[in-house]
């Protein structure tokens, strides 16, 4: 089979044309896609508690603890100790930050509108149930565990 053959080609294909052009418009900011993400996730007026943001956007939590400690340092967020919990830390957006969040909403929803707009919104409905699908399918981890397909890959 060639890798243009397989799903997960063009999905990750797909994903890192998308990802190069976020990283481009938030580089033109001073921040990348990922920084832009986790701003998306943060609550503006409630704050969010830290260990919150990396399930929500799928990251390693030494990973998320690196961009906290780089955000914050950029003047984008603070921490502080939760009220209702005092283990827990909240996080905040400065104004810089909120800036920012703005700029990651602008640029996600320019791309969205754009894709909507080009192409036939029956392709888009085809397109969600088949990543639906597909997520569905990888999350309930039965993939690997169907004997036939192993021994399929096997031979």
């Amino acid at each position: 089979m060639k890798r243009e053959e397989t799903i997960d080609f063009h999905i990750k294909s797909a994903w890192h044309a998308i990802s190069r052009m976020y990283n481009q418009q938030a580089a033109q900011y001073d921040f990348t896609m990922s920084i832009g993400f986790v701003l998306l996730n943060i609550d503006s007026k409630k704050g969010t508690p830290a260990t919150k943001i990396a399930p929500l956007l799928g990251l390693e939590s030494r990973s998320l603890t690196r961009m906290l400690k780089t955000m914050e340092e950029k003047g984008m967020i603070y921490k502080q100790p939760d009220a209702k919990d005092g283990r827990s830390v909240r996080i905040y957006l400065t104004e810089k930050g909120k800036v920012k969040r703005d700029l990651s909403r602008h640029t996600v929803i320019t791309f969205n509108k754009y894709i909507t707009e080009n192409i036939d919104p029956e392709k888009l409905k085809i397109f969600f149930d088949v990543i639906q699908d597909v997520f569905r399918m990888v999350d309930e981890d039965q993939i690997f565990k169907n004997k036939q397909v192993l021994s399929e890959i096997n031979s």
